[in-house]
């Protein structure tokens, strides 16, 4: 009994120390600091319509605000937001929280620090005092771990005080996740970003030109015979030799080369942590290379039929392209079939098609 009559009672004098010592920080905080801090978002408001209408524009709007006050740059901001989105999705029980626009998780004991008595603690000096990661970024007076400013000002202020450049960020990513992957994801999405200059980069394409003669059907976790027992991870689209492969989505280059079991294969990640795996090509477009950024449709290679065997071996089987689709948990991949989605994208082109048919005539 008279441990936790101790304990709340530390956890009162904790709290009335920190009203007290906050109340005196904030009177003496110049008052155009708090004007260079971003406004309270929209998604909090009382009239969150247009976030909810466009929620590209509302969250471009604020990587930028939260850019212009910490320094970094607003493509890695939005790289750290959609890798995190990723992660969600893919473990959404372990990283729940209420609905909001920025898709940032940090654990109750992160935000307000690991020895800090109040889990659910938003008063920034106390936060502070036990090296928790939340900060005010809104000034309402509160680090709340559910509001979109709070959380993406509190995160980026953590990674910019390793420095403007881009290995003083992949640094500070390393720390921050102590994780290679979430480092290079991040990187990756960075870079997209950045070429682009825009948020919404999910749109797909078919991976074969729709007016070329092909044909596939559903053939994820048929058995293989080749390499041992295996199973076949992916779909295949039958077509003539030297047939168009297009990129089936926005994303970076992340292998290109020689596989004993796809022969010539190519490898791109989307920003939703999508590795696309094209496999037994003819050849590649020349001017890729491993780095580079892809938008859907474009170019990558010819259909054919290499591999089972040394580089360069071909013919052991009818030209076709091994089309398959990973998803990054975190810690590892797997496969799933990729077939709906390819006809999902196939219809999707051709109504593209046929509506602009019938616009010209």
């Amino acid at each position: 009994m008279k441990k936790a009559t101790h304990r709340r009672l530390r956890r009162w004098t904790c709290r009335i120390a920190a009203l007290v010592m906050a109340s005196t920080a904030l009177a003496a905080w110049p008052a155009e600091s708090w004007a260079a801090l971003p406004d309270k978002p929209a998604a909090q408001s009382s009239s969150p319509s247009s976030a909810k209408d466009d929620p590209f524009t509302y969250r471009m709007q604020l990587y930028e605000r939260i850019a212009a006050v910490t320094q970094v740059p607003w493509y890695r901001l939005a790289a750290i937001d959609q890798y995190e989105r990723t992660l969600t999705a893919v473990h959404p029980k372990d990283r729940k929280h209420p609905e909001r626009h920025i898709g940032i998780f940090v654990p109750l004991t992160a935000w307000a620090g690991p020895l800090n008595p109040v889990p659910e603690d938003t008063h920034p000096f106390t936060i502070e005092m036990y090296s928790g990661l939340g900060q005010d970024g809104d000034g309402d007076g509160a680090a709340d771990p559910n509001n979109d400013t709070d959380l993406l000002y509190s995160v980026a202020s953590r990674l910019a005080a390793y420095g403007p450049h881009e290995d003083d960020f992949a640094n500070g990513l390393w720390a921050y996740y102590q994780n290679g992957r979430a480092v290079q994801r991040i990187l990756q999405y960075g870079k997209l970003y950045e070429t682009h200059g825009k948020l919404d980069l999910f749109a797909h394409a078919f991976p074969l030109p729709v007016k070329s003669d092909y044909s596939y059907r559903s053939t994820y976790g048929m058995g293989r015979s080749y390499g041992g027992r295996r199973i076949h991870e992916g779909t295949d689209l039958f077509a003539r030799y030297g047939v168009t492969v297009r990129s089936t989505c926005y994303g970076i280059v992340e292998l290109k080369g020689w596989n004993r079991f796809g022969g010539w294969r190519i490898g791109i990640r989307d920003l939703n942590n999508h590795y696309h795996y094209y496999a037994h090509l003819q050849g590649f477009e020349k001017s890729l290379q491993a780095g580079d950024v892809v938008t859907p449709g474009q170019t990558i290679g010819w259909v054919g039929s290499s591999g089972y065997g040394k580089p360069g071996t071909s013919g052991k089987f009818p030209p076709h392209l091994h089309y398959g689709i990973y998803r990054d948990t975190g810690l590892s991949e797997w496969s799933f079939d990729p077939y709906p989605l390819l006809k999902q994208w196939e219809l999707q082109e051709r109504r593209a098609l046929q509506n602009s048919k019938q616009t010209r005539r």
